[in-house]
């Protein structure tokens, strides 16, 4: 068996939450620019045939722009994550409602791209940006 130093397996904790922010990030993040490139219309007259004013339609820019770049820079990262999240639970409530207990053609389950991000999201709210961001360094405190 390994033994590991605690400095070591807090330096190794600091790497993992790196990578879960990169990954959470950056994933996002192409989503987010892709509405910015080809805009939000489709959004809007989602919210409109649910009876939500289209304006809210402009938070999507919240969760899928504002959250990802906070969580990869790792400052603000919780607030970033808590984007996300509401971003995520918003997403699933006016698109896949209905697919909660239900599994794809393929045998996957079908939210499980819309889960993955939004319990990452959860994951980074409740572990922080760790050693590995701004917010932690010199400069910013």
């Amino acid at each position: 068996m390994v033994s590991t130093s605690g400095w070591a397996m807090s330096f190794l904790d600091d790497y993992g939450k790196l990578v879960l922010r990169v990954m959470l990030g950056a994933l996002l993040l192409f989503h987010g620019l892709h509405k910015v490139l080809d805009g939000i219309e489709p959004i809007k007259a989602m919210l409109v045939s649910h009876g939500i004013p289209d304006a809210l339609a402009y938070g999507v820019y919240l969760g899928e722009i504002v959250g990802p770049v906070l969580i990869l820079l790792g400052m603000f990262s919780r607030v970033g994550a808590a984007l996300i999240a509401v971003n995520m639970i918003v997403a699933i409530a006016l698109t896949k409602l209905g697919s909660i207990f239900t599994l794809a053609p393929t045998g996957g389950y079908a939210l499980e791209l819309e889960m993955l991000y939004l319990l990452a999201a959860v994951a980074v709210a409740l572990l922080g940006a760790g050693r590995f961001s701004l917010s932690h360094s010199e400069y910013l405190n």
